[in-house]
């Protein structure tokens, strides 16, 4: 039995249903789950159609690197979205069945565990990213989000002994849960150290299609360009058609960057068994190639997030994210509730709504735990079951605050 299994954290979700185990909401009242980030806005029918429409895809092996066709129109993504992006679709373009496989598995090409490594982590954070650390044999090492940076990491000042044994580090951007953006300013930082220290940046990007400002975020392969790095050296772009054109049931998502981290990636991939199906790659391209629904879907998020943002706000301190689907807010003490679980517990118990504990979402570190005190909120179900939440729990912590 591999030992590392025994290093494993339960997962966030495991540990909420421990949390609210034996807990009855009101009778009367329907329950709403805000806890997961799952899409629920229904798929786009041109979607369905070109899943039906290749159904003879299902008696072909696939090939682990995907057809030059979908590799392509990833490629033509790119650069609609991010400006021209001088990028092979032959050589620094991999298809690969949804990003939560990929991130984890990546980290087990990377790194050498028999040097001992780190993988620096964002705090909050992914929980795959611990995961594929401990598995791959090294030791993560969180960096706490700061509220003097707006949320942001202070990656300047990781220590020496750190940086001078990390071989992977992960950035979320736009931020689970956050919701913040990288500033280019952190990506040039990240890079430098990148290039001094010589390890590799995993870039999560899968909520870059969710934001709510004309500005559209800034993403990692744009920033790599702007700090010269053209040939994207030790840097890899993670993304998804899940949370983009609400399918995260047919697990697409592709990685893009270094040649040559591909090429490893794929001999990997190669053994490892995770192609995508021909039926799968074939609505795919047509997913990546259609901007009409994306807007659509944004829409919906922006008017979800427009009514429910300045509820919350009355009893709960929160902002509008960059981007993404979740509220991060804090609980103030002025509630009476301490401990976000305790929270939790009690807003499930008296209204049938489920949040997040963002204890939940991060570690412990010196600096103490940067989730405690905080509750994600996922704004994923109807823009109607969004705002009746939310007045739940403005019902619910007024009575605390009066």
């Amino acid at each position: 039995m591999n030992q590392d299994l025994k290093r494993l954290h339960p997962y966030p979700f495991e540990r909420l249903r421990e949390l609210l185990a034996g807990i009855q909401p009101p009778e009367n009242v329907k329950a709403i789950n805000l806890s997961i980030g799952e899409p629920k806005h229904p798929t786009p029918l041109f979607i369905k159609e070109a899943l039906l429409a290749n159904m003879d895809g299902l008696a072909s092996y696939p090939t682990t690197a995907g057809s030059a066709q979908l590799r392509q129109a990833i490629a033509n993504w790119l650069s609609v979205r991010y400006g021209p992006i001088p990028i092979d679709f032959e050589t620094q373009i991999l298809p690969v069945t949804g990003s939560r496989e990929a991130l984890f598995s990546f980290a087990q090409v990377v790194l050498d565990r028999t040097k001992n490594p780190y993988v620096v982590c964002p705090n909050p954070f992914y929980q795959i990213y611990e995961g594929a650390a401990l598995l791959g044999g090294a030791q993560p090492y969180f960096i706490n989000g700061t509220q003097l940076l707006g949320g942001g990491m202070d990656y300047a000042n990781l220590p020496e002994q750190v940086l001078s044994k990390t071989q992977l580090l992960y950035v979320c951007s736009p931020g689970n849960p956050t919701g913040r953006v990288l500033t280019l300013g952190e990506w040039k930082t990240l890079f430098a150290l990148s290039a001094k220290y010589g390890f590799v940046i995993a870039a999560d990007e899968c909520y870059s299609e969710i934001y709510f400002r004309d500005e559209k975020p800034l993403g990692a392969l744009q920033a790599a360009l702007a700090s010269g790095n053209d040939k994207f050296e030790r840097l890899i772009v993670f993304s998804s058609l899940s949370k983009r054109s609400n399918v995260p049931g047919m697990r697409s998502g592709f990685v893009a960057g270094d040649a040559a981290l591909i090429k490893t990636f794929l001999l990997y991939r190669t053994y490892h068994g995770t192609a995508m199906s021909p039926t799968v790659q074939a609505a795919s391209i047509a997913a990546w190639r259609d901007e009409a629904h994306v807007q659509e879907n944004r829409l919906l998020y922006r008017k979800k997030f427009a009514e429910v943002t300045p509820l919350i706000q009355q009893v709960l301190p929160t902002q509008l994210p960059d981007a993404g689907f979740y509220l991060w807010a804090r609980i103030p003490a002025e509630v009476g509730i301490a401990e976000d679980t305790d929270f939790t517990k009690n807003l499930f118990a008296a209204t049938g709504v489920t949040v997040l504990p963002g204890s939940f979402l991060a570690r412990e570190t010196e600096q103490g735990n940067p989730g405690k005190g905080y509750v994600r909120i996922a704004l994923v179900d109807t823009l109607e079951l969004c705002v009746e939440a939310a007045q739940r729990i403005v019902r619910f912590s007024s009575h605390y605050l009066s």
